[in-house]
């Protein structure tokens, strides 16, 4: 392959694996600039220019643009349109034909929650074009050195941001007793002060504050909160509406619990869990929480009530959701009957390829259907949302419940479509919504001049069908070129 300084490739558009191999080829063979780069971990402004010619740039706030020129220097997109000035020595794609989206985010992972995953996600995430992710639940001492290897200078990972561990009350849901310990107790408002002093000392992006907390203790969180300027992100708390804690709050995750809030019944169910809540004197969160999903959420669907939701919606307006639909409507659309659950598995850990493979087996083989009126619920609810104007992001909850890294975001993608969001609007779920909550929007979550430089290279429209987010041909990380098959091996 010959490289003149001015390094193009794809005079001629390829599609798929061919396109791909091609991509990678040319990085090797012209590896003096970039390639150099991604080896070394140089970063900053002597990694070698990138310019993509002649694509279309598709983000939500501009919407599609055809024929445009983005360049990107060091860790920032320098410039964008059609007649954009390529820096000499750049390394130039030829975009024709193809799509670029800004890198996307998954709002919802646990990068602790299982150790087998911990060490392959930063690269299983970028091979699926999730350039920025938020950590929602783990304990310092175990995230902070993880926090700190993906932060790294030259680093291939996504950019992170975390809460620390899951703020619960006294009761703890996640409390390493049959599984995983990422939760801490708050029995009191001044321990819950002194937690948010703690996080604000470890360097936390934001806070999480779980399910079993008292209305005390949600509130003393969010004074705290407010005053050192951390976002807030939130289950709804048992003891509390979704309409009383969603004005608090810059997100909440999971849906979960506005279920009763929307029920006719609202009222006697609420007073019917305090009084269970109330009588609670030992014994795992985890068991409690269960109990009373069980005994109520079935029956706050049965009984919801439109005009009563309407309200509820209505303190949302300001308030990202993040449905997790992929978890909560897991019966309609599990990831082993989705496009790529074979490739996903191929790109996992050994260790969890064995078990997963044989579970999805099991799963083929024909279980007993389940129960789908919480999953058809939640996607009921996430189109009501989106049409009263609530603000929806996109997040996944994984690795838990066979959300492969990376992979389970494109699964939630699909699933707010189907739930009533356009293709660009579930876009936006994933790229500025994010930044917008973390207060970032400004620099990250578009494909504009001076935004961060994390962008996805995209085969197909994803306009046109929002599963072409998977035809990833390259990913752009911090200023930084690959293919999914240099981040974890095989095609891409």
């Amino acid at each position: 392959m010959m490289c003149s300084e001015k390094r193009t490739f794809g005079l001629t558009r390829a599609t798929g694996p061919a396109m791909r191999v091609c991509l990678a080829a040319f990085l090797a063979a012209c590896g003096g600039g970039e390639q150099e780069a991604v080896d070394s971990g140089v970063v900053g402004e002597s990694i070698t220019p990138i310019a993509i010619q002649n694509v279309t740039v598709i983000d939500a706030v501009d919407g599609p643009r055809q024929g445009q020129t983005v360049v990107v220097q060091g860790d920032r997109i320098t410039a964008v349109g059609p007649d954009a000035a390529v820096p000499e020595g750049a390394q130039v794609v030829d975009g024709s034909g193809r799509y670029l989206i800004p890198g996307l985010w998954d709002m919802h992972v646990h990068l602790t929650y299982d150790a087998r995953f911990t060490e392959a996600m930063p690269r299983l995430f970028l091979s699926y074009g999730i350039t920025s992710v938020r950590d929602t639940g783990g304990l310092l001492d175990e995230l902070l050195p993880v926090i700190d290897a993906m932060r790294a200078e030259g680093a291939v990972a996504p950019r992170v941001f975390f809460s620390g561990p899951l703020l619960d009350g006294e009761f703890v849901v996640y409390d390493g007793v049959g599984r995983p310990e990422i939760g801490v107790p708050n029995p009191t408002p001044e321990e819950a002060r002194a937690r948010v002093a703690e996080l604000v000392e470890a360097g936390a992006d934001f806070i999480k504050i779980y399910e079993m907390v008292t209305p005390e203790v949600f509130a003393a969180f969010v004074e705290a909160a407010r005053e050192r300027g951390l976002p807030i992100a939130s289950h709804v708390p048992l003891s509390m509406r979704a309409s009383q804690a969603a004005p608090h709050v810059n997100s909440m995750e999971h849906l979960r619990n506005v279920e009763l809030d929307c029920s006719a019944d609202a009222e006697e169910l609420l007073e019917a869990r305090l009084e269970i809540l109330d009588g609670h004197e030992g014994g795992a969160g985890a068991q409690l929480r269960s109990r009373l999903h069980t005994l109520q959420r079935l029956r706050a669907v049965d009984t919801y009530d439109q005009a009563r939701c309407d309200e509820v919606l209505a303190s949302m307006d300001s308030t990202v959701q993040v449905p997790t639909l992929r978890l909560n409507s897991f019966g309609i659309q599990p990831p082993f009957r989705q496009p790529g659950w074979a490739d996903a598995l191929d790109r996992a850990p050994a260790s969890v390829t064995e078990e997963w493979e044989a579970a999805t087996a099991a799963a083929l083989a024909g279980a007993e259907e389940s129960d789908l009126t919480f999953a058809e619920w939640s996607l009921f609810l996430v189109g009501r949302m989106h049409r009263a104007g609530v603000p929806i992001g996109a997040g996944t909850d994984t690795p838990i419940g066979f959300a492969m890294p990376g992979y389970s975001l494109h699964d939630e993608l699909s699933l707010l479509v189907r739930a009533g969001l356009s293709p660009l609007e579930a876009l936006r779920s994933a790229t500025l919504r994010p930044a917008e909550f973390l207060g970032l929007d400004a620099e990250m979550g578009r494909v504009a001049e001076g935004q961060r430089a994390d962008l996805v290279l995209l085969a197909d429209d994803p306009l046109v069908n929002i599963a072409n987010t998977r035809a990833i041909e390259a990913v752009v990380s911090k200023g930084r070129m690959f293919t999914p098959a240099e981040l974890v091996g095989g095609e891409g």
